[in-house]
């Protein structure tokens, strides 16, 4: 599995650690920031921060680990990656399995959320998106729409960004991460001084579980920095540049949320944010800021559009990964001779997840991408534990520190945060479960190539 990530032919090694950061950044800095404040401050109250805070320990601790496995093993497919080398292939399918549908409903859900902001942007220049193909079906109370076909374009034309090539689509997203990180902190200065401390009294209204509740919802916010790890086969010194880029970049999105969640509840009284999908404007508006809201939402769309960006990469790099292990068709896992990208998977994912944001509503994407980011956390913390124990003679460019210790805290943190999603989260995600024990036992098995080097 390693030598296929050396053999010539496979993905060009153009990224360094500030690609990394900027890679992971924008990658978290997105919904996050512009949407989920608004359903976490109606959850938590003011302790929005605490939750985010206790969000990013849950992350920052399953991030140690990433970032063990990512140095030691620098190989495209993240933690399938890793469970394949630690735990077998069966498992390793399984999270691929989850990873699939985890990125791929991310990068739907964060279009269509990148949609209502483009449209609404539009609106304040007199443009407006036809009814018919403003939403989903449904999507909308009293709109007869039939798609979303902003959602549909901006998947297709970051899509064809990802396939032309891995280092233009990271200058891109350098770019636009530089630009919505100004607008962020512009927000911070300008929110600043219209903060009231009285609006944040009480300060955690709905108590303990309340914050742990808004934990769960805003841990979405978080999701990102491991789609870094999938970019180890195209990184010029793995074994350095990925651990900070994980740490680095999952460390600067904590410091801006927690900021971002005190000021925003400090401007508005947290019970204005019902039904309210522009949070940060919102609160710009209260504020007597309109000039500087319309500003906020052009954050917003390049927020989003790198999130989505990042993920599908991601996402690419999973089913190459997977493709390349015999476990999904060989086509795959072709590179484009020219660009030197997983080409054919790259139009798969942009496609496919495209018409999904364009006919399904956003709160249907949303329903399993926590569970399973989460699922994939304790995955990636238990095999860090039993990689030590198997092979404590490996060479690891950066270790964990106080294993198991540390891995176990992420595994507690995680499961936690699982207790508090809701009873029909869990019954989708075992059904999406159980629908890949069944392609995995009578498709990918009878097909895989290394089955036999993993499971002696």
């Amino acid at each position: 599995m390693v030598a296929a990530s050396r053999t010539p032919g496979g993905l060009k090694k153009v990224l360094g650690p500030t690609d990394l950061i900027l890679m992971g950044i924008g990658a978290i800095v997105g919904t996050g920031i512009f949407v989920l404040t608004g359903t976490g401050a109606l959850t938590a109250g003011p302790a929005l921060t605490v939750s985010f805070i206790v969000a990013a320990i849950a992350c920052g601790f399953a991030a140690m680990c990433y970032a063990e496995f990512a140095s030691t093993v620098p190989i495209a497919g993240s933690i399938y990656t890793y469970s394949y080398v630690v735990l077998g292939e069966l498992v390793a399918w399984m999270i691929g399995w989850d990873l699939l549908l985890e990125y791929g409903l991310a990068t739907s859900a964060v279009a269509v959320g990148w949609s209502g902001y483009f449209q609404s942007l539009m609106s304040g220049f007199g443009i407006t998106i036809p009814e018919v193909l403003s939403a989903a079906p449904g999507a909308v109370p009293g709109v007869h729409s039939v798609m979303n076909l902003p959602a549909l374009v901006i998947m297709l034309v970051l899509t064809a960004m990802l396939s032309y090539g891995v280092r233009e689509s990271a200058r891109v997203n350098n770019v636009m991460v530089v630009i919505k990180m100004v607008v962020v902190l512009l927000f911070i200065a300008v929110g600043f001084k219209h903060v009231t401390p009285a609006n944040w009294h009480p300060f955690a209204p709905f108590g303990g579980t309340g914050i742990m509740s808004a934990a769960a919802v805003v841990f979405f916010a978080f999701i990102g920095f491991d789609a870094v790890t999938s970019a180890a086969e195209e990184v010029k010194r793995p074994e350095r540049d990925l651990p900070i880029g994980i740490i680095g970049s999952l460390t600067i999105c904590t410091i801006l949320y927690v900021i971002v969640a005190a000021i925003m509840t400090g401007i508005v009284p947290f019970q204005m944010f019902k039904g309210i999908d522009h949070p940060v404007s919102l609160a710009l508006q209260h504020a007597g800021e309109n000039w500087f809201a319309g500003w906020i939402d052009l954050g917003a769309i390049l927020g989003m559009t790198t999130v989505i960006l990042v993920m599908a990469y991601g996402q690419t790099r999973i089913i190459y990964a997977m493709s390349r292990d015999g476990l999904l068709p060989a086509k795959l896992s072709t590179v484009h001779p020219k660009f030197g990208t997983p080409f054919f998977a790259t139009w798969v994912v942009g496609i496919l997840f495209g018409l999904i944001a364009a006919f399904v509503p956003l709160n249907v994407l949303a329903e399993l991408v926590n569970i399973g980011t989460l699922a994939a956390f304790c995955l990636v913390s238990v095999a860090v534990i039993v990689l030590r124990k198997k092979r404590p003679d490996l060479k690891r460019a950066f270790r964990c520190p106080g294993v198991p210790i540390v891995p176990g805290i992420a595994v507690v943190f995680c499961l936690a945060l699982m207790s508090f999603l809701s009873a029909i989260t869990w019954v989708a995600f075992v059904i999406w479960l159980v629908l890949g024990l069944l392609v995995y036992f009578g498709y990918a098995r009878s097909r895989s190539l290394l089955s036999g080097v993993t499971q002696s």
